[in-house]
């Protein structure tokens, strides 16, 4: 078994404010889970309303697979036009 976790730390230019905020973040991981079968939360910057850490858990047999499903998810997340991509991370475990 290969856990695969990815961290994507954004910038929401658009939010003006924690509700602002969460409406981005609700529609971004709705979307993420929808399209993969993944674990998406934010796990960083509860309190800033313009940035935020999203954390991303794959869990598979094929570390090639796992880091597909990690890509995917970050180009779906960087087509997101209220969140500015600022740093990414993937691990492998």
């Amino acid at each position: 078994m290969i856990v695969g976790a990815c961290t994507i730390e954004l910038f929401l230019a658009a939010s003006g404010s924690l509700k602002s905020k969460r409406q981005i973040l609700r529609a971004i991981k709705d979307r993420v889970r929808g399209s993969f079968n993944v674990s998406i939360s934010e796990i960083d910057h509860h309190d800033l309303w313009q940035r935020t850490t999203l954390g991303v858990a794959v869990i598979g047999n094929d570390t090639r697979f796992i880091h597909s499903v990690l890509n995917k998810v970050i180009n779906l997340v960087s087509r997101e036009t209220r969140a500015e991509i600022i740093d990414v991370t993937i691990e492998m475990r």
